[in-house]
């Protein structure tokens, strides 16, 4: 290696001291990774890395995840170092209010961390996502004489992602696929928090990852030059993707604790890190990088800004002999959508009695043929899902040009990679049943975290899923993700609010959406008689009724049609009702207060909600006095209409429950 051997010492060992000094101030966090991996993560950005500090989203960079995000420390001294505009103020403001070094990285908080991790095994699944999507857009961009899009996606992963399932299922897929553009480094270090990784794992990881079809060495995570080969080896690697176990020491330069789970996940303590200061030669102030570090690190830079340079004059020259290609990278960087998207879409709906779940399909071919970068699939279940873009070819190791994903029976590593898909620009989403929600549950609660424009395609969405049972019948699903802060839970009532819901989830670009789709046919609204479903922009809207009501019946899905003939047979009972379609809740928190009391007026405080899951979550809309017909007990086996009889979700029992409740109405 032609490097300045004792700048890089110091460098490193700034990395080392300094992610320990702040630790120490915040009383917080993790130095023992940073301090291990010091060596190996300077050797990537500074030799292999291809990046711009001053562009941090160029779309040809290099992606690094830090998948082992509890070693934040690492990450923001490598962002200090390389200019990306993180102060040294910033890193003595660790972990405190309002920095932009916070505890586990944040994607949109801090420039050049590409996703928010921390939660184990979900960077290593995003990292995936983003490879693959890397590798979807590079089949429709580049051409031979203009690639455009031929990055990597590189990350530190630690025991802790290797053993998460999450990280499992991205890897076969992964290995599957041959995603060649990934790099992982494995900070192999022995040591979990418990302590040993013994005590709980003495799996082969290296004959693991070969079995799943990767490439794979090991080095000395200590030995910067061992390093530097290993990572050129997998960058020259196209075919399949790599990890590099490499070996290092928790806490290296600690005289007492390196080697040990002390440095795991909390301050070393003064005396430790003065003699980590006097085991690496140390003798600056806190918080201070000489000058031979910085000059090291922008040194590093240099010929990369050269690489920046040459791609922005290939840009241009593509933009102008290759249009069609231009505008399809365009539209990655954009988002947008087509003006008349909502027309096109509305007037290839079929509106009749259907489920959902094919309404939903329907609309997805008319959307696919309008945006060529919403891709997607299902977790084997694309049959059931209606998840396929007819006429599209399915993604694989052989052909990156489809639109069609399988993701396997791994819904878990299928939420993971589309947080990475959204990340890198396309517009994913994945289908499978709502039960199976739960074993996505992670991934979307980052997903809403960072903002993402996921989409979720659940169907067979309650108990109505018929004869499967229980087992297969969600109940408390629905309720459980609209507690997730900013995703949108969407449970529409037809074919043309399925349309609506689907155009709220393409055109949102803060957040992900979760559809909540019937297995079984739905009568279709007669939109001449009663609301429009462009109402559910607002998230919920009064289908038809008086204006000064007695009795309020507001519902969701499946219930809606239910609702409305009980509303129909209050009216001729002589009750003045109001029906009311309310397939978003979250939207409809967001409208101001007049429009609120328009729907559901204050006046009116007797209140039905009728919705085949829990109850809970309804209370807010009914009162504690009003009536929620809902399913607080799970399900049974039996055909579908069969269970509406028994469970009370047709009309007869509705209103049977509407007299005993409020019987001064009849």
């Amino acid at each position: 290696m032609d490097w300045n051997q004792e700048a890089v010492n110091r460098a490193a060992a700034a990395v080392r001291i300094i992610s320990a000094e702040a630790v120490e101030k915040a009383k917080s966090g993790h130095p023992g990774m940073p301090m291990g991996m010091a060596d190996a993560a300077l050797v990537l950005w500074a030799r292999h890395l291809r990046f711009n500090p001053a562009h941090p989203a160029w779309p040809d960079r290099d992606r690094f995840i830090l998948s082992a995000g509890h070693g934040s420390m690492l990450l923001y001294m490598l962002l200090h170092l390389f200019g990306f505009g993180l102060t040294m103020e910033d890193i003595r403001d660790f972990r405190q209010w309002g920095s932009k070094t916070p505890g586990h990285p944040e994607h949109g908080i801090t420039p050049g961390v590409e996703t928010t991790t921390g939660p184990l095994g979900q960077g290593f699944a995003n990292g995936v996502g983003m490879a693959l999507a890397a590798k979807i857009m590079a089949a429709r961009v580049n051409t031979p004489k203009f690639p455009v899009l031929s990055h990597r996606v590189t990350a530190i992963v630690s025991d802790g992602d290797i053993m998460e399932g999450v990280a499992s299922e991205a890897a076969s897929l992964a290995g599957h696929l041959g995603l060649g553009n990934i790099v992982y480094l494995y900070d192999d270090n022995d040591i979990t928090i418990e302590g040993a990784r013994g005590l709980s794992f003495s799996e082969d990881t290296a004959r693991r990852f070969e079995a799943y079809g990767w490439h794979v060495q090991k080095a000395d995570g200590l030995d910067r030059a061992a390093m530097d080969q290993a990572i050129a080896n997998a960058y020259q690697e196209t075919s399949r993707p790599s990890i590099i176990i490499a070996r290092t020491t928790i806490g290296f330069g600690c005289p007492t604790k390196a080697g040990t789970a002390d440095t795991h996940g909390a301050p070393v303590g003064p005396d430790e890190i003065a003699g980590a200061r006097q085991c690496l030669h140390w003798d600056l102030p806190e918080f201070t990088v000489p000058a031979e570090a910085y000059a090291f690190c922008h040194d590093a830079v240099k010929p990369k800004l050269d690489a920046f340079e040459q791609w922005e004059r290939m840009l241009q020259a593509f933009s102008k002999e290759e249009p069609e290609r231009a505008k399809i990278f365009e539209a990655m960087q954009k988002g947008d959508l087509p003006r008349d998207l909502e027309q096109k879409v509305m007037a290839a709906l079929d509106v009749k009695p259907v489920a959902t779940r094919r309404a939903s399909g329907a609309v997805l071919q008319a959307l696919a043929k309008e945006l060529p970068l919403l891709i997607g699939g299902s977790a084997d279940l694309a049959p059931s899902n209606n998840t396929m873009i007819k006429g599209a070819k399915s993604i694989s190791k052989q052909d990156f040009s489809g639109r069609n994903l399988h993701f396997g029976i791994r819904e878990h590593g299928m939420a993971g990679l589309m947080n990475g898909m959204a990340l890198y620009g396309l517009v994913p989403y994945g289908g499978t049943f709502l039960v199976f929600s739960d074993y996505m549950r992670p991934s979307i609660r980052l997903a809403a975290l960072m903002g993402l424009r996921v989409i979720y395609v659940f169907t067979h969405d309650s108990i109505f899923v018929g004869e499967d049972g229980p087992t297969h019948q969600p109940v408390e699903q629905v309720a459980a993700l609209r507690v997730i802060p900013n995703l949108h839970v969407i449970r529409p009532a037809d074919a043309a609010e399925t349309a609506m819901a689907w155009m709220q989830a393409v055109a949102r670009k803060d957040g992900p959406t979760a559809l909540i789709l019937s297995r079984q046919t739905l009568p279709a609204i007669d939109r001449a008689k009663y609301g429009p479903a462009s109402g559910l922009d607002q998230g919920a809207y009064t289908l038809g009724g008086d204006v000064a009501p007695d009795l309020l019946i507001m519902a969701s899905g499946s219930e809606v049609g239910v609702a409305i003939e009980v509303f129909e047979e209050l009216r001729a009972a002589g009750v003045k009702a109001r029906v009311i379609s309310m397939p978003c809740f979250e939207k409809f928190e967001a409208q101001d207060k007049d429009y609120r009391e328009e729907v559901l007026p204050s006046s009116c405080a007797r209140r039905v909600a009728i919705e085949a899951g829990v109850s809970m979550g309804w209370h807010k809309y009914t009162g504690l006095a009003g009536l929620v017909i809902g399913m607080d007990r799970f399900g049974a086996s039996a055909p579908y209409k069969v269970l509406a009889e028994k469970f009370g979700f047709n009309q007869q029992a509705v209103m049977e429950m509407i007299k005993c409740t409020y019987p001064e109405l009849f």
